[in-house]
């Protein structure tokens, strides 16, 4: 898709014209959706979905403003608890994303026809939030007619104009470019060029999953969105659209101008829209809050990477050693990730008496999975040779480290330290 962007915007450069693939053109069946060519009777489309038709160049699109109002909860979290104070921003998240001020944010999320993006797909429905003082409002713009996109699109870029940053989840890859791609085949500047962007995918692997994989008992959380939210938000989302099923609803309602499978796909919607927002709240909350903020181990440990990321080694180690504490051997994967962050942590600061203490804790955990295992032996070899000077004890941990490696070039190493440390004792029997 970028490359298809590059393209594009050599076209706007030059002024010429491009054909970047097929448009998305809905198709209709003679007669169908007729509501949407003249005045929008009862029951039909606005109605229906509680929006008002705007209208650009003789094409209409649809638009559905909704606000949560201060006391509305989602899940465990009222909207007033999560809303930024000052100017509507969290400049704290430039931790997670460089050049966030206290502007405010814009909360992003798009409905497409189809889910891998590329030329032929446009976003027919475009989601947009925002904190409104201690309330949540949302703004959908829905594309009844292929032909109302660019007035749709001038009414995105002028909503989008006045935020200061932008965050989504996994838009980096898939609804920023995807509408960076519809801006530029109408040859518009797209308003999001060089605006702070937190993609709250990646900040949600480190801090909620762990970035751990789910092996035997342990349960790390999914990055789904709707997963996301039920374990952080506590909200469990009921009668729920899939998303693989919502470009099909949209394809309904352009052949038969039926919308009402187009309820739940705008519930969907701002859904995501309201759990994005909070969870981006909770996100700044953390960041600022520091390591007594955490609630859990995971959370603690991902809070920890994200200052380790930042340069802010003090703050890592202080999330590190508060997850390391609040493991315990029913998570032996959040355990032994803890544990070796914070004795990592430790040797980076030169505290290596210290590290050596975390990286025994490793070794010690039942079911500590091997690669961690293999660098804790190794790191406690190092230090049994260099600072301890206790060769016998380096030795049999290189023989520990060497029986767990997979690697053929860490294995090497291992064999050139255990090598040196026989030669040592050797040498040293002989006074």
């Amino acid at each position: 898709m970028s490359t298809l962007a590059e393209r594009l915007r050599g076209v706007v450069r030059s002024g010429g014209s491009a054909s970047p693939g097929p448009p998305c053109v809905p198709v209709r069946r003679p007669g169908a959706a007729e509501a949407e060519e003249g005045p929008d009777p009862a029951g039909g489309l606005a109605a229906l979905l509680d929006g008002e038709w705007r209208e650009s160049s003789g094409q209409r699109y649809l638009v559905i403003d909704r606000t949560y109002p201060p006391g509305h909860r989602h899940g465990r979290i009222a909207v007033a608890d999560a809303a930024p104070g000052g100017e509507g921003g969290w400049p704290v998240l430039s931790v997670v994303a460089a050049g966030v001020g206290p502007g405010r944010m814009l909360f992003f999320d798009l409905e497409t026809t189809g889910l891998a993006g590329g030329a032929g797909t446009c976003a027919f429905l475009v989601g947009c939030g925002w904190f409104d003082g201690p309330a949540f409002r949302i703004r959908q713009f829905l594309l009844a007619r292929y032909g109302a996109e660019r007035g749709l699109l001038d009414e995105v870029a002028a909503l989008a104009r006045g935020a200061g940053a932008v965050a989504t989840y996994n838009g980096k890859t898939f609804d920023l470019p995807l509408i960076e791609t519809r801006f530029l085949f109408h040859r518009m500047d797209t308003p999001f060029a060089g605006m702070p962007h937190v993609d709250m995918l990646h900040v949600a692997r480190r801090l909620w999953s762990g970035g751990l994989e789910p092996t035997g008992a342990d349960t790390a959380t999914s990055c789904r969105l709707a997963e996301i939210e039920q374990s952080v938000l506590g909200h469990v989302r009921a009668g729920d659209v899939p998303g693989c099923e919502i470009p099909s609803r949209y394809f309904q309602y352009v052949r038969s101008g039926d919308g009402r499978p187009l309820a739940a796909v705008l519930e969907h919607n701002r859904l995501d829209l309201l759990s994005l927002a909070l969870l981006t709240a909770r996100t700044a909350g953390l960041l600022d809050g520091g390591a007594e903020a955490a609630g859990s181990a995971r959370e603690a440990l991902g809070l920890g990477r994200l200052y380790r990321r930042d340069g802010r080694a003090r703050e890592a180690e202080a999330s590190f050693a508060r997850a390391a504490a609040m493991t315990s051997e029913a998570d032996a994967q959040t355990a032994a990730a803890a544990w070796h962050a914070y004795a990592t942590s430790l040797r980076h600061a030169r505290r290596y008496e210290e590290a050596a203490a975390a990286w025994s804790r490793v070794m010690g955990l039942r079911a500590c999975p091997p690669r961690l295992a293999q660098e804790a032996s190794e790191a406690l070899a190092v230090h049994h040779e260099h600072r301890d000077i206790n060769l016998r004890r380096a030795r049999d941990l290189a023989r520990q480290a060497l029986e767990l490696t997979g690697s053929p070039g860490r294995a090497h190493a291992v064999r050139r330290r255990l090598a040196r440390l026989e030669r040592r004792l050797a040498a040293a029997d002989l006074f």
